[in-house]
């Protein structure tokens, strides 16, 4: 995420963190760089100025004179004014109203609002324990209510049937109703998307507004457009009440400009990013841990956060008592590693939120086989009880047996029980809680590209 941003700033920020003193010479130099990585990140102008304008008055006053490092003070310097470019704190959902609460999304076409409101009910099922109902309102593209009505299964709330001949403010009220009577907490509403802010897309969400009051309005915009994200944002925001922002499509954006623009062009702030097309990819935004991940210090509060929430507690516990007693580390424990990372969101998610780590996920994005945790995890599924409890069983036709039944090849199932091996190897030096043992078992891994020659989990090596 905003991998060009990152790089840009971080290297224009090294050249004056090693300096004894701060002069009005090198800072300027260092905030010309600066002033170009936010350009070319596609940052509004006007808040370029400011930001750039803001950081040389803090830097030469008194905040970095009485510093003892007035390198790292800069680098402070320039995080916290990313921090207030961006919005000072995450800003939750305002669901203090009379249930239901009603949510209503609203956007341009293809940016994502239907998933987005699959992906907050799911948010607010699982985190904050409510009981949610959705509904489209979308009339004019007739796969949309069938889109919501499958991504509603998928994530396990209410789907309140809609059909194409119906008005939208009609299927809303209805809606309404209904999520009161089945006491629901929360009532999402999706909205028909339009190719720019126009007039009919404003009557439309002028008479649902109206007609259903909901506590939250928020206008769902594509990242990946840059600028014109946030100049969209602001069109809407002024000729309709918008408590906030929602940002989807970040994952893909590697220039930054929208999230750093928005809060600022709008006056809005941004509640929520969408960081992929999993129906969990959703997570609040919090600018002091998004300006850390963009110079590189990682976010290792949004990765406790993740472990809390989505790794099993109980498969996890299983695996610490048989580490702990030495039992063997077999081929099921090998798989509820792989499952626990892939919820996770991935070995580049996890190294992504790693302080110094930045590069490290770069670098296995473009080098490690995305696909090949599926396979490992088809091939595990292929086998018998006994096979994955006992590897050694796995020879001749039973490998043919396995490749075949998970459509791989003979070569990636000796890959993986070589891996296997190697995990095994680390498990046991790690009896007894040794620690010291299991951090000189990682350097002895195969793989590449992290510390000790860890290529993520078990040595897994980058292609």
């Amino acid at each position: 995420m905003f991998q060009s941003l990152s790089d840009r700033l971080s290297q224009s920020l090294r050249n004056v963190s090693g300096k004894a003193r701060l002069t009005e010479e090198n800072i300027q130099d260092t905030l010309r760089e600066v002033r170009m990585a936010l350009l070319e990140a596609d940052v509004a102008l006007p808040v370029v100025k400011d930001f750039v304008e803001s950081v040389k008055q803090r830097a030469l006053g008194q905040e970095v004179m009485k510093s003892l490092s007035p390198g790292q003070a800069f680098l402070k310097i320039v995080q916290s004014e990313l921090e207030a470019v961006m919005g000072s704190a995450n800003e939750g959902l305002n669901l203090a109203t009379q249930p239901p609460a009603i949510i209503m999304m609203a956007g341009l076409q293809g940016a994502g609002k239907t998933t987005t409101v699959a992906k907050l009910a799911k948010l607010l099922k699982e985190r904050d324990k409510k009981k949610v109902t959705v509904v489209s309102a979308d009339v004019y593209r007739p796969a949309a209510i069938t889109q919501l009505e499958t991504l509603a299964a998928e994530v396990g709330v209410e789907f309140f049937p809609s059909n194409p001949e119906q008005k939208p403010v009609d299927i809303a009220r209805a809606a309404v109703e209904h999520a009161r009577i089945q006491f629901s907490d929360v009532l999402i509403v999706d909205t028909a998307g339009r190719l720019a802010i126009d007039q009919a897309m404003m009557d439309e969400i002028a008479q649902l507004h109206a007609a259903i009051n909901p506590v939250e309005t928020l206008f769902v915009v594509d990242a990946m457009t840059g600028q014109d994200a946030a100049n969209t944002a602001k069109a809407f925001g002024e000729t309709r009440p918008l408590p906030g922002v929602i940002l989807t499509k970040v994952d893909a954006d590697t220039r930054g400009g929208a999230a750093l623009s928005v809060r600022s062009v709008t006056g809005k702030p941004i509640k929520f990013l969408g960081v992929g097309e999993r129906t969990a990819a959703l997570d609040p935004f919090y600018p002091d841990r998004l300006a850390s991940r963009i110079l590189g210090m990682g976010d290792m509060l949004s990765l406790i956060e993740e472990a809390e929430q989505k790794v099993d507690k109980q498969k996890a516990e299983r695996l610490a008592r048989k580490v702990k007693k030495g039992q063997r580390f077999d081929l099921e424990d090998f798989r509820d590693q792989l499952q626990q990372m892939n919820n996770m969101g991935g070995i580049t998610n996890m190294l992504d939120k790693m302080p110094g780590m930045g590069n490290v996920a770069q670098m296995a994005q473009q080098n490690l086989d995305v696909k090949m945790f599926a396979r490992m995890e088809a091939m595990i599924n292929s086998m018998t009880p006994d096979e994955r409890r006992r590897p050694e069983l796995i020879q001749g036709s039973r490998k043919r047996r396995i490749t075949q039944g998970s459509g791989t090849q003979v070569q990636d199932l000796n890959r993986l029980l070589k891996q296997h091996k190697q995990m095994q190897k680390m498990m046991k030096k790690m009896k007894g809680g040794g620690m010291q043992k299991m951090m000189r078992g990682l350097g002895g891994l195969g793989g590449a590209g992290g510390p000790g020659g860890m290529g993520g989990p078990g040595g897994l090596p980058f292609r």
